[in-house]
């Protein structure tokens, strides 16, 4: 694509007219010559036939494609010899297109606002019910049908239509969590309380893996329990019940009896100690604390939920006898297993078809840890603080439970604008106001009874356009949508007491109390919520468990599901801090810290930590972790379980984490597949895969990112040469799971790689200073994935002269990124200033 000076008074000159026109009225014959010759109808490299195009900047696909073609003009992409056009000649062309674009565009957004109206997803659905009727275990998310993503987030505005399909789940859901919120009964179910102790603390139904996964113990000794003696011991409080495996089916790991009768909250006592396993099961105190949690399932066969709903999370048993405590959110019918985490898992092995046999690991040297447990108590469902409980008072005030009006259409009037005002986040017109009361009355007068009228009048206001969509600021001067806008992007959920009180008193349009509570939200519990959604999307951590490795050529991450829980919550816990703790944008690729617990502490060969908490940690001199770019769970959702891709992790750190996407492949080619026999390195591959130039200058944007993170396995470990299945140096041994296992050290592992722009890097250390030299360009990213996540827009192009001047502030002190957060939601971009 060749352009030149006299293009620009062309498109003066032109107007509307395509290019074609424009050549009959004087197109100049070096234009002709230079771009068309290039980009007419019959040659249209790169898809760009210019003929075809005007420049009519009003029509939003065709300004978008000559947003293209300006950001290619200015990063020198195009055209594609440097000699094709002078310096000034490019600066020019990227002036006089950068006007014309920014002006249209702004002109779209003073008239029509940056977005769309967006609904809400069904997170954030479920979440605004949750706070409405005071049902913070309310689950309903399912019922809505998945949403749709846009620029990688399920937030944006135009992705999240509305179809008859959608408005149906939304009033189904809206009645399920109405129903829920309603008090049928006179009085909270009966709080049962059951002790388990002796051999019902682990039912003989699940005792997979022999004695070395599970026995029964007194006075740190095995005791042998079988048939009648079993049954007998089922009440004796002087055992233990000894624990040295992992929780996963078919194991059956559930006290004897411990089923919810009825759906809700359950206390969970339990005294334990931390133990190590001796030959000849004789038990000592462990030296480490071991992890542990609970897993909702049902009680028996393979209808396992196998969900972690404690509310304490993971539990460090310690080696010294304590008694612990955690809260359970159980569903009716449901039970829950004890769920040790690090612990091997020994599985059936059923050679040559003959009975099954289960074989354990060897000992780790100096015993096998475990738990030991004396005795559990449950107690529940726990009652709610009064009766009837706070979600049937939101719908029906002081009317009791049976909810017996004095007067049905007063009273009905007066309850639904209650309930309207407590679930609207801003004031609702009369006009719909009546509507709602309208259909109320109606009910009433067909003989509906009053719950049920009033209930048909909350589902359709809970499935209305008041409460599922989000407004788009107007201007500065909006105080309930900027609200809405705020809370919804730090907390997923409706504003606050607080902020719609602000909200009322139109103090948010004062840049300093906006400063404020977009900083009590960050430090808020709700702000959990806002690190789990957008890290789910943005770094695809919901995908984290997609892919099992390969056990062929990793049987050290066979089942080990504390590892990846682990490298979930670093990276989770990371991001917490970048924003708590206002940490500069560079962290993102280089920092001299990570966040790790004892089995991450392995996994990075750092020096041993005790206990499952995460805490900052130093990483020694030399070692090649630190910051988001090489954390094991940005590494597992670049990778495919079986091996690592340059192309893919290449791409992905491109898009993620720098905010420079590759263009999308041509459909054609194929995908660079590594073998895994060793035959062949990965380099070897990838040349015969880019032979081409077009595929070579696309690919060399991306590929020498990849390849620095060739030094990381598929989870994340460090490694120097590359495993295989047939050719290179035997290893063998046995895996977690009792089974044996057999790979190759094949091809070592190459992390030198030469950028676009000609740097060199010999490794992920001198590739984690060519990224980190420029913090703007992070920076950058984060503010484009802030902006999406928060407004369901993606950054315009009449946004981008906000956003430099938004850097530019935050340049002074390295970019930090709670600095820039701020920064956005006291712009014109968050507030809607554009509209004034």
């Amino acid at each position: 694509m060749i352009f030149c000076r006299r293009i620009l008074p062309l498109f003066l000159f032109c107007g509307l007219l395509p290019l074609s026109a424009a050549h009959a009225q004087g197109m100049p014959s070096q234009i002709e010559q230079s771009c068309i010759e290039c980009h007419d109808a019959e040659t249209k490299k790169g898809g760009l036939d210019l003929t075809a195009l005007t420049f009519d900047l009003r029509d939003r696909a065709m300004r978008e494609r000559w947003v293209r073609v300006h950001d290619r003009v200015e990063k020198g992409e195009m055209p594609p010899k440097v000699d094709d056009m002078s310096a000034a000649d490019r600066t020019a062309l990227v002036k006089a297109l950068d006007v014309s674009l920014n002006e249209a565009d702004r002109a779209e957004v003073l008239a029509n606002g940056r977005g769309p109206l967006r609904r809400l997803n069904r997170d954030e659905y479920e979440q605004n019910l949750r706070d409405v009727l005071q049902l913070p275990d309310l689950d309903i998310r399912d019922t809505l049908p998945e949403d749709r993503e846009g620029h990688r987030f399920n937030k944006t505005g135009s992705m999240l239509d509305m179809s008859r399909v959608q408005l149906t789940a939304y009033l189904d859901a809206a009645e399920a969590a109405l129903r829920a919120a309603m008090a049928t009964e006179p009085a909270p179910p009966p709080v049962v309380k059951k002790r388990v102790v002796g051999t019902d603390l682990f039912p003989g139904t699940g005792t997979f893996g022999n004695r070395e996964a599970m026995f029964f113990a007194k006075d740190n000794k095995f005791i042998e329990l079988d048939g009648k003696k079993a049954k007998e011991s089922a009440k004796d409080e002087s055992l233990e019940m000894a624990l040295f495996r992992s929780a996963s089916w078919p194991y059956l790991g559930t006290p004897r009896g411990v089923v919810a009768k009825h759906a809700g909250r359950y206390k969970v006592r339990f005294s334990a100690r931390a133990v190590l396993q001796q030959p000849g099961y004789a038990l000592l105190p462990a030296k480490q604390p071991v992890p542990m949690t609970f897993r909702t399932r049902k009680p028996a066969g393979v209808d396992i939920i196998n969900e972690v709903r404690a509310s304490g999370g993971v539990i460090d048993i310690q080696p010294e006898q304590r008694v612990y405590e955690t809260t359970i959110t159980l569903r009716a019918g449901e039970s829950f297993e004890y769920s040790l985490l690090g612990l091997p898992m020994p599985l059936a092995q059923n050679p040559n078809g003959s009975a099954p046999t289960y074989r354990y690991p060897p000992f780790p040297e100096g015993g096998q840890p475990g738990v030991a447990v004396q005795w559990l108590e449950v107690e529940g469902p726990l009652p709610p603080p009064s009766w009837p409980p706070p979600s049937h008072r939101v719908l029906f005030d002081d009317l009791g439970i049976e909810v017996t009006p004095k007067n049905a259409q007063e009273d009905a009037k007066r309850l639904l604008r209650r309930f309207v005002s407590l679930a609207a986040r801003e004031p609702v017109s009369e006009d719909d106001l009546r509507l709602f009361e309208a259909l109320i009355a109606e009910r009433l007068e067909k003989g509906s009874a009053f719950k049920e009228a009033l209930l048909a009048g909350y589902k359709a206001f809970l499935a209305s356009g008041d409460f599922i969509y989000l407004r788009e600021p107007e201007s500065a001067d909006d105080p309930f949508a900027i609200a809405s806008r705020l809370s919804h992007f730090l907390t997923n959920s409706r504003p606050d007491a607080r902020l719609s009180d602000l909200a009322a008193q139109k103090r948010l349009r004062d840049a300093k109390t906006l400063r404020e509570e977009t900083e009590r939200l960050i430090a808020s519990g709700g702000f959990e919520r806002f690190v789990t959604n957008f890290t789910d999307y943005w770094l695809s951590l919901r995908h984290i468990r997609r892919d099992d490795p390969d056990i062929r050529l990793f049987p050290e991450y066979r089942f080990d599901e504390y590892l990846v829980e682990s490298m979930e919550r670093e990276t989770r816990t990371f991001f917490t801090a970048m924003l708590r703790d206002n940490l500069p944008a560079s962290v993102l690729v280089k920092a001299d810290f990570v966040f790790a617990n004892d089995r991450l502490a392995k996994h990075y060969q750092l020096p041993p930590l005790s206990g499952s908490a995460m805490r900052k940690v130093a990483v020694p001199q030399g070692s090649p972790f630190g910051g988001l770019l090489t954390q094991a769970a940005a590494l597992k959702v670049s990778a495919n379980g079986t091996n690592t891709s340059p192309v893919v992790r290449g791409a992905w750190v491109m898009e993620r984490l720098i905010g420079q996407p590759p263009p999308p492949p041509p459909p054609s080619v194929p995908a660079v597949e590594p073998d895994i026999r060793g035959a062949k390195t990965i380099r070897d591959l990838m040349a015969l895969h880019t032979k081409e130039k077009s595929c070579a200058s696309c690919h060399a944007k991306f590929d020498p990112v990849g390849l620095a993170l060739e030094s990381f396995d598929i989870l994340g470990g460090w490694r120097t040469r590359y495993r295989g299945i047939e050719e290179g140096e035997r290893i063998t041994g046995i895996d977690r799971a009792g089974h044996d296992y057999s790979y190759t050290l094949s091809a070592n592992v190459d992390p030198s790689g030469k950028l676009i722009d000609g740097r060199t890097f010999n490794d992920v250390h001198a590739l984690k200073a060519i990224l980190a030299a420029n913090p703007r360009q992070l920076a950058r990213n984060l503010l484009h994935q802030f902006t999406v996540y928060a407004t369901g827009t993606p950054v315009r192009y009449s946004d981008r002269r906000e956003i430099e001047s938004l850097l530019d502030a935050c340049e002074k002190d390295g970019y930090r990124v709670r600095d820039l957060m701020l920064a956005l939601v006291e712009s014109e971009i968050f507030t809607g200033g554009q509209s004034k």
